[in-house]
């Protein structure tokens, strides 16, 4: 007996539901996104090794997927290579390749290959897959879609004040309340890293501090011991681990904690001018939040820092983040190009919107009504006035094949449409439509124009 097949782990077949479920997300994500001016641009699937290696820190770059050369792949490795088991070394020779990471570096590598073509400021975005050679879990996926907008060629912290309304337009207009739009910035933490003594072991500290909400302080505290970091430095730090208070009284400790750090200090004025534009502005639905220890995407990000928590009724990781990466096409030979940009986690979005039963019913309504076959007249007859409605923009289809009347119903139930269109004898002789509402029962004899404005 044949295999029964299968597909990678952290990937997913979607049905026809599913589908229509993910695309009303993506519709209002790019409606938003087009609204606030972003364009669209598309980059390939994957991109060459020498694009993203090096770009996501070491743990990135372990969770890259990469392509095997075609051809003969080994072609380029000698035989005491092979011996050697030197797996980074072979690597580079049988793979020049990977499947892209994430659509920010991507995007950075697009921007200087085609900076003579950009209009700068250069606000665009992108809705494609990426991979990721992760462990799957709940909500963490292989293969899976990111909702990318970014913006080039400009300082102006107006651009982080709209990204912030961006996401709460999204989550306002898919009906989410309650999001938590978290908010820090890269200077304040090289800033306490270099008050505290431990300026060295800033990734170490940062790492280790983003953890408090899943390891909790003790577990913080021990990693930053393993790390190398001082006894005295993790005391000076100490106020981190209960950071309360408005975002006013956090930005107030934050100037006192900082006030011998130059760059610390600017990092305070940065967040002080987005919250403050923010709080005055207003958000429909979401939340603002200064949370201290977020420390996501330090490799690349310089300033601001954004990570956006579902409603605490789910239990979800973040459905989305963002930051100001100064001079990320820097690594591609673009100096002093500043950007900023976030991402939506699409299949996040999808499962905290079907945990809260927040998809509209008509979201998966597809075909209209059913015509059924009752033979090859009947199905031209029926064809003539399907062709019609179509160029209205009304969703019908003719069952295929004339077999049995109840099955062709019972096909419309489990596709649950609304309506069945009988064309017999007389109905054609009559010039009418026998129009059956399947959910009540009811059924009546229309003219074809009253039947269009019955399926409108």
């Amino acid at each position: 007996m044949a295999q029964k097949p299968s597909i990678p782990k952290g990937t997913r077949d979607f049905s026809p539901m599913e589908v229509s479920k993910r695309n009303y997300i993506f519709s209002i994500i790019k409606r938003n996104f087009e609204q606030y001016g972003y364009q669209p641009i598309e980059t390939p699937s994957f991109e060459n090794s020498e694009t993203l290696m090096g770009k996501y820190g070491e743990e990135g770059d372990r969770l890259i997927f990469k392509i095997l050369n075609s051809g003969d792949y080994l072609d380029k490795v000698s035989t005491e290579e092979l011996q050697e088991i030197n797996y980074k070394k072979l690597t580079g020779k049988i793979s020049e390749k990977a499947l892209r990471y994430d659509l920010t570096v991507p995007f950075a590598r697009y921007v200087v290959q085609h900076q003579h073509e950009i209009d700068f400021p250069f606000k665009r975005y992108q809705i494609q897959p990426v991979w990721r050679a992760d462990r799957p879990q709940k909500g963490r996926f292989r293969e899976f879609y990111q909702c990318d907008a970014d913006v080039v060629g400009s300082t102006s912290l107006w651009q982080e004040v709209e990204l912030v309304q961006l996401y709460d337009a999204v989550f306002s207009d898919l009906g989410l309340k309650g999001v938590t739009i978290k908010i820090n910035n890269r200077k304040i933490l090289s800033g306490i890293a270099e008050v505290i003594g431990a300026k060295d072991k800033l990734i170490d500290f940062t790492v280790a501090l983003d953890k408090l909400d899943k390891i909790g302080e003790d577990g913080v505290k021990k990693e930053m011991v393993e790390k190398g970091i001082s006894e005295s430095a993790i005391e000076k730090v100490q106020p981190l681990f209960h950071f309360t208070g408005s975002i006013d009284e956090k930005i107030q400790k934050l100037s006192t904690l900082l006030a011998t750090s130059a760059e610390g200090m600017k990092g305070v004025e940065e967040l002080q001018f987005i919250c403050d534009n923010l709080t005055k502005l207003g958000l429909r639905e979401s939340v603002l939040d200064l949370d201290v220890t977020l420390a996501r995407g330090l490799n690349y990000y310089t300033g601001a820092i954004f990570e956006v928590a579902p409603p605490k009724s789910v239990a979800m990781g973040s459905i989305g983040g963002g930051g100001r990466y100064d001079d990320l096409t820097g690594i591609f030979g673009l100096k002093d190009m500043s950007g900023v940009g976030i991402s939506f986690g699409l299949d996040r979005i999808y499962l905290v919107l079907e945990e809260l039963n927040l998809f509209p019913e008509t979201v998966t309504t597809s075909t209209k009504a059913l015509f059924i076959n009752y033979g090859e007249k009947e199905a031209f007859y029926a064809m003539q006035a399907i062709q019609k409605l179509r160029l209205d923009a009304i969703k019908v289809e003719l069952y295929p094949d004339a077999i049995k009347v109840g099955k062709q119903f019972a096909y419309a139930d489990k596709r649950q449409i609304q309506y069945a269109v009988i064309v017999g004898e007389t109905e054609m002789q009559e010039q009418k439509f026998g129009l059956k509402n399947l959910q009540t029962g009811e059924q009546t004899l229309l003219s074809f124009e009253e039947l269009k404005e019955q399926l409108a």
